[in-house]
């Protein structure tokens, strides 16, 4: 199928009956997408949360791909098209790096809650389609990584960010962490102005007040599980093991819903019976997966995060408990990824069940963050629960992007050295001092 992609007007513009009805079931379908994600969203559903016949539909879009797709090009251009009429004003006027960072990540910000439902379909579905369909919105997608990557060549030419950090990486992990506040971003309890003020410090100085050291002096080692990472050693517990990775994994590419036991079947190579000796249902499963990796992450980390007996310098914690957070998420990454992706899409009573883990994990966080506070180490002027949100929200969007195998390769890093880089961006920062 060879659908063209355009969008003749934006949203703010006044339109007509047609425009906007096709708008209203663009902005239905977004969120349908984003809530459940694209298989189990049939055209039906679109048209009752659009208000309108299933038939109507068809007056517009010829098909749910075709829809998707527009759904999907509109979740980036129009962050694209600010973000690059930013960076060009930017430049015409002449304007300095830090000020011209601090309106491209307010425009990126902005247009990513501004278009929320349509922006988390593209982050939450993108990595479960077809090449196909991907192909077809990558040039986009290269497009808005060029423009930041461009620019923040020119920074590193002119000596403004540090020089110890490899560009791709560094523009993988900065718009992943924005991204990601698509996800916890909250109106009513702080204005995305501040936010993007709070994101643009951060994002150059980092979190220290006093930056004591780079932690991206380390040697280029090989990743060593963490040794709070329960592995089993009886068959069965090898075998619930085995079943787990691969119902997370196929999960993560069909998202909850339309992950079947049949599939998780035959993706572990056993019959679809045999789960049922380990697994009561595909509930039970989903779980035990999401249980396993909040579990070992919150039980492992906290206890890094709650020792202020060990860490007379509170930097040092939090570098350690950076650390260890990448390992295990490294360590358990399926899990994690097929967490992020189907969260958001989850049933309220499943997320209810887990919501204990989690806070228990966010609040181990925020006492280590507050006693680095009190000690005067992290910055007063961030404020505690978002700068956790943004800084995990940093930490888990990596295993979207970063493969370990990778590194070695120009452009990118070994995990080792990519922890060391998430330590250095977090703590001090990207600007030259």
């Amino acid at each position: 199928m060879n659908v063209k992609l355009e969008i003749t007007q934006p949203i703010e513009t006044a339109l007509t009956k047609s425009e906007r009805t096709r708008l209203t079931i663009l902005s239905a379908a977004a969120r349908q997408f984003r809530i459940a994600g694209y298989e189990p969203s049939t055209l039906r559903k679109i048209a009752d949360a659009a208000g309108i016949e299933a038939g109507s539909i068809y007056y517009h879009f010829a098909s749910k791909e075709e829809i998707f797709d527009v759904v999907l090009d509109m979740g980036l251009r129009y962050v694209y098209d600010a973000v690059k009429k930013v960076s060009e004003d930017c430049q015409k006027d002449d304007i300095g790096f830090r000020e011209t960072l601090a309106r491209m990540v307010h425009a990126h910000i902005e247009h990513l809650l501004k278009e929320n439902d349509f922006t988390s379909s593209n982050i939450r579905n993108f990595s479960m389609l077809s090449e196909e369909v991907r192909e077809r919105h990558r040039p986009l997608r290269l497009a808005y990584s060029h423009l930041w990557d461009d620019f923040l060549k020119k920074a590193l030419e002119n000596g403004k960010i540090r020089s110890d950090i490899k560009i791709v990486p560094l523009r993988q992990f900065l718009l992943g962490a924005l991204n990601w506040m698509g996800e916890w971003f909250n109106a009513s309890r702080i204005p995305v102005s501040v936010l993007s003020e709070s994101a643009v410090r951060l994002i150059l100085d980092g979190m220290l007040i006093e930056p004591r050291k780079s932690y991206f002096t380390v040697e280029n080692t090989n990743f060593i599980e963490a040794d709070f990472i329960e592995q089993g050693d009886s068959k069965a517990a090898r075998t619930r093991m085995h079943i787990l990775s691969f119902a997370a994994k196929v999960m993560r590419a069909s998202g909850y819903r339309a992950a079947t036991l049949r599939q998780i079947a035959a993706a572990a190579k056993m019959e679809a019976g045999s789960i049922y000796y380990h697994f009561n249902s595909k509930e039970d499963l989903l779980d035990e997966l999401l249980d396993r990796g909040l579990r070992e992450m919150a039980d492992g980390v906290s206890k890094i995060l709650r020792d202020f007996e060990k860490y007379p310098d509170p930097s040092q914690q939090l570098a350690d408990a950076i650390d260890a957070h990448m390992k295990v998420l490294f360590a358990r990454s399926e899990f994690t990824s097929a967490n992020i992706r189907m969260y958001g899409q989850l049933p309220q009573e499943v997320r209810a069940r887990h919501r204990p883990v989690r806070r228990k994990y966010a609040s181990a966080w925020d006492a280590c963050l507050k006693n680095a506070q009190e000690e005067k180490i992290v910055r007063s002027d961030f404020e505690v629960i978002p700068l956790r949100l943004f800084l995990l929200g940093a930490l888990n969007w990596t295993v979207e992007w970063f493969d370990p195998g990778k590194g070695g390769r120009e452009g990118f890093y070994s995990l080792q050295e990519m922890i060391a880089m998430q330590q250095t961006l977090l703590l001090s920062g990207i600007a030259r001092n």
